[in-house]
């Protein structure tokens, strides 16, 4: 069985953060960083290199496959901010086109800036989102 890649690592979020570039993405990094804190109640975890988590999960599927991953949370991808809601988006597209300017992947929403989305919606969002996912998975603070 392969091991999953996608773990805790030793950098904190806040030295993370802190070198995110440039200062618009790291401004906006610092936002969502204090919207999922004050959403989620939970404190950050860096997942990986680059992906920012609130909240954990532990799943096994029927595979035997079996790990931790996060809850939600987001990545500051040059590009785009990419926002995590773990059960996947397409069963919210009743929140999402209330959002704003947006593009979706299975589990990722992303954004190029926070401007174009409404922050009230995407808390409703991150809320049903880890709602739903505690129904599969218990969700635990990190």
């Amino acid at each position: 069985m392969a091991e999953t890649k996608t773990k805790p690592a030793a950098i904190s979020a806040d030295d993370y953060i802190a070198g995110v570039e440039p200062d618009a993405k790291r401004a906006e990094a610092q936002a969502l960083d204090a919207f999922f804190r004050r959403v989620t109640g939970y404190q950050p975890v860096i997942w990986g290199p680059s992906l920012i988590g609130y909240g954990r999960y532990h799943y096994r599927y029927a595979s035997g496959h079996e790990g931790d991953a996060m809850a939600s949370g987001f990545s500051p991808r040059k590009a785009e901010l990419s926002i995590y809601i773990m059960p996947g988006l397409q069963q919210y597209g009743f929140i999402l086109a209330r959002l704003g300017k947006h593009r979706i992947g299975k589990v990722c929403l992303y954004v190029k800036r926070l401007d174009d989305i409404d922050m009230t919606v995407l808390e409703e969002l991150v809320r049903c989102g880890l709602a739903d996912l505690d129904k599969l998975y218990p969700v635990q603070p990190t």
